[in-house]
């Protein structure tokens, strides 16, 4: 019998923290392992074909960078009974699965707001089956609280969580660019190399066109009205193609397609993305982890205009070891509209041709994740046997 694994997430504002989840599930049941990913944010897509099994939680999400609001599928505020079903219903999950493995992804180091979720789940899961693995799962860059909070995450970490899954290569981009990592950390630490969903991408789609990206949230519109305007100024006859995720605004995307000239597309993100960047002349996008993987597995020239707002350091840390390694320009939009839009399309102009090195960060997550996971459970059981 194949051991179990349970996956918590919850995602707020984009939809990158389900996606890695899911690429996690997906790695670990290549592996052997009978996976459940339970998912606490928005509803991104149908699940049934995947091979793991999935179970939505009454979602919760944030608007702009208040992430301490949490907001309903309608934008109301959660009530009371909301907290109290999702967390009966983690409870349930780990009661009737007895887990091998409890994943939580982003938590103690993010999702303080849902600690209580978090902290149930375990709870459940070592009172169902006490020698149950505990795994934090997080990306290559955190975001770093205060001092106070740092210490909080750090002695849960210590106190019940068996190991951390960095999904990172530390040669390109070690944790401790973003977060202090002591030596009890440090010995948690477990880098798997970059978790990419390994499903084929497609034949590639030549067609020349700059492809504008922005992620899954409305986050990206600052970055969609300059790629408007500074196509207006690109004098190179190419098609710019702006690729809008399921949180951006219906009314937002019509403004931008009122101000757009006619070369300019503005359509939904579509399920051939990686083959459209594929064929790409040039990438504007975010810098989120998942856009960062598709852009290093195209191999096009790319611009990575990543989001700041609201003291967001994420991006930022990523886009600029990116551009340190030659994967892509870090560009920073400064607020003068004009300016900027000036800018992006002489940056564009730049990009023209140009190839980016051969591949220099670990895109090996999948398989090593499952190998860790399997390790750390050996490691268990032999300690059981002694």
């Amino acid at each position: 019998m194949s051991a179990s694994v349970l996956i918590a997430v919850t995602h707020l504002l984009g939809s990158g923290h389900l996606v890695r989840a899911a690429n996690l599930a997906r790695a670990l049941v290549q592996g052997g392992f009978s996976v459940t990913l339970a998912s606490g944010g928005m509803p991104l897509r149908a699940m049934e074909d995947e091979p793991f099994a999935f179970v939505q939680l009454p979602p919760i999400r944030t608007e702009g960078t208040d992430f301490r609001t949490l907001l309903d599928e309608n934008g109301q505020p959660i009530d009371p009974e909301r907290r109290t079903t999702r967390i009966a219903m983690l409870e349930e999950l780990a009661a009737r699965l007895r887990p091998d493995v409890v994943i939580v992804e982003h938590f103690p180091f993010g999702r303080r707001q849902l600690a209580a979720e978090f902290l149930a789940l375990i709870a459940a899961a070592k009172s169902a089956r006490p020698e149950a693995l505990v795994l934090s799962s997080v990306r290559d860059v955190l975001v770093t609280p205060r001092p106070d909070r740092i210490a909080e995450a750090e002695d849960r970490i210590a106190g019940m969580f068996d190991a951390v899954l960095v999904h990172g290569d530390a040669d390109f981009l070690p944790l401790d660019r973003s977060w202090p990592v002591g030596e009890g950390l440090a010995a948690k630490l477990r880098y798997t190399g970059y978790l990419a969903d390994d499903r084929p991408a497609g034949i590639a789609l030549e067609n020349g066109e700059v492809i504008v990206s922005g992620g899954g949230s409305a986050a990206a519109l600052p970055l969609f009205a300059c790629a408007v305007a500074a196509a207006r100024l690109d004098r190179s006859g190419r098609r710019w193609r702006i690729l809008a995720g399921r949180g951006m605004a219906e009314a937002d995307l019509g403004l931008l397609a009122a101000d757009a000239p006619e070369k300019v597309v503005i359509e939904r993100a579509r399920p051939d993305f990686p083959a459209l960047l594929a064929g790409c002349a040039v990438s504007i996008s975010q810098a989120g982890y998942n856009t960062v993987l598709d852009l290093v597995a195209a191999g096009r020239p790319a611009i990575v205009v990543p989001f700041d707002a609201g003291n967001e350091t994420e991006q930022t840390v990523r886009a600029e070891a990116m551009e340190r390694a030659g994967l892509a320009r870090c560009f920073r939009l400064s607020g003068d509209f004009v300016g900027d839009a000036v800018a992006l399309a002489d940056a564009v102009g730049e990009a023209m041709g140009a190839q980016p090195p051969a591949l220099p960060i670990d895109r090996d997550g999948a398989a090593r994740s499952a190998a860790i996971v399997k390790e750390l459970l050996a490691g268990i059981a032999g300690r059981a046997r002694h």
